[in-house]
């Protein structure tokens, strides 16, 4: 008879998020990846997930997690960003899969001749989409700014993204795993921090007042508090945002998965016949002494 096999397995993590977009940053224009993020502005991440392994190198994981990121123009060091003075705060939720390969692999931690323990090591991408909704911080509330339409147009609420990974597992006694992920992604959308392409005329955004107030906040900025002196001109028409780049986001987590244990192929294709169709009755026997 065959033995069994570990496919599936099902947990959760816990982690931080933060993100890249037109928010933050040092004194130059945007630059990609990490070197922008703010590190105070980590937010945190968590999410259930369910995997299924077809062979020894790859795997297939479904993730639903809710992240939080956020960012701030009065952190940059940059006179425009500080000038414009935005912000925003965005709570997320997001369903991807992903495909797993495995590129290295310890079958028998601490040679036990038992194979109870063991390491994995992955690199992952796929595709996923994600619920978003930014607010800004006005008098003490957080404000919804889709609806507000700062700048003249009224972005989805949902939008795909393509997530990379890379992690880790060890797996405890067969059914226990204990890991660390990363994962990136870049979103199809510019307007997770509400900021994309330029300021509108007032007469296109919302009718509500607030939509003016937070589609340039350069007024409530005191005196002397952008780099130089100088007061940027934020007129419609004029830069607010970079479309050239797609905002994106990154979360980094520890995680824990239970493992199904579950029959061979070899062993449902061979017994399963036996069954089908049929409830199996114990046959019984009397004893004979």
């Amino acid at each position: 008879m065959a033995g069994a096999q570990y496919l599936w397995d099902f947990g959760g993590g816990v982690g931080a998020a933060n993100y890249l977009g037109e928010m933050g940053g040092q004194e130059l224009t945007r630059r990609d990846f990490v070197v922008d993020m703010k590190l105070s502005q980590t937010r945190s991440t968590e999410y259930v997930f369910a995997r299924y392994r077809f062979n020894q190198y790859f795997a297939a994981k479904a993730t639903l997690a809710h992240l939080t990121i956020k960012g701030a123009d009065s952190l940059s060091t940059n006179a425009g960003r500080v000038g414009r003075n935005l912000s925003f705060r965005n709570n997320m939720f997001e369903l991807n899969a992903q495909a797993q390969f495995f590129f290295y692999e310890v079958n028998d931690l601490g040679h036990t001749y038992r194979y109870n323990n063991n390491f994995r090591a992955y690199v992952g991408g796929g595709v996923g989409g994600v619920y978003h909704n930014p607010k800004a911080l006005y008098q003490d509330e957080w404000v919804k700014l889709r609806p507000l339409m700062t700048e003249g147009k009224k972005y989805t609420k949902v939008t795909a993204v393509l997530p990379v990974s890379a992690g880790f597992y060890f797996t405890i006694k067969k059914q226990h795993r204990v890991g660390w992920d990363i994962t990136w992604r870049t979103s199809f959308s510019d307007y997770l921090d509400d900021a994309s392409t330029t300021y509108a005329d007032p007469s296109a955004m919302s009718s509500d007042p607030l939509a003016s107030i937070l589609a340039n906040r350069t007024d409530e900025l005191a005196p002397g508090t952008i780099p130089g002196g100088q007061i940027p001109s934020y007129w419609p028409g004029e830069k607010r945002g970079d479309p050239t780049h797609r905002d994106s986001y990154i979360s980094t987590s520890v995680e824990y998965s239970y493992v199904i244990r579950g029959k061979s192929s070899i062993y449902r294709s061979k017994y399963s016949s036996l069954f089908k169709g049929k409830k199996y009755k114990r046959r019984k026997v009397r004893a004979k002494f």
